[in-house]
């Protein structure tokens, strides 16, 4: 059985955006962040890129995460722009490498695209609670298993 197969995965990925929003805005009150994800053959998660805007129109690239290395990338977790989150790069190291333990978008073929805007502060304190308990359930399982 999945250890958080009810908790779809693009819900905790949204929570990680949401408790590491003063990363992603560098200081900005206001903005949204997209979250572009594309699957790999086999329906899980290949790559997701990190898309900052704190002005109307005007995007920035800020991490992307990726599953398998190529050409122009490697594997894990890489900022851009002058970005940079240690607790996000941990999660999203912790999160695509179990993603299987969540219940996965559905691969109809293409890219899916998450959309999250300036959240309230009982959203962010909710946000971080979850990312804490994800960590701690699934980390606790971890460790069962290779014990």
């Amino acid at each position: 059985m999945k250890a958080n197969a009810s908790q779809s995965l693009e819900r905790i990925l949204e929570s990680a955006v949401v408790a590491s929003w003063a990363d992603l805005m560098r200081g900005a009150q206001a903005g949204l962040i997209h979250i572009e994800y594309g699957f790999a053959v086999g329906g899980t998660l290949d790559y997701l890129k990190f898309w900052s805007s704190v002005s109307r129109g005007h995007w920035l690239l800020a991490v992307e995460y990726w599953m398998s290395p190529s050409k122009s990338h490697r594997t894990g977790a890489h900022f851009d722009n002058g970005y940079e989150s240690d607790a996000l790069k941990h999660f999203l190291d912790f999160a695509m490498q179990h993603q299987t333990d969540f219940s996965l978008p559905v691969d109809y073929g293409r890219q899916g695209l998450l959309q999250i805007a300036t959240p309230t502060q009982q959203e962010s304190v909710i946000a971080s609670a979850l990312v804490l308990e994800t960590l701690g359930h699934l980390g606790s399982l971890t460790e069962l298993a290779s014990a």
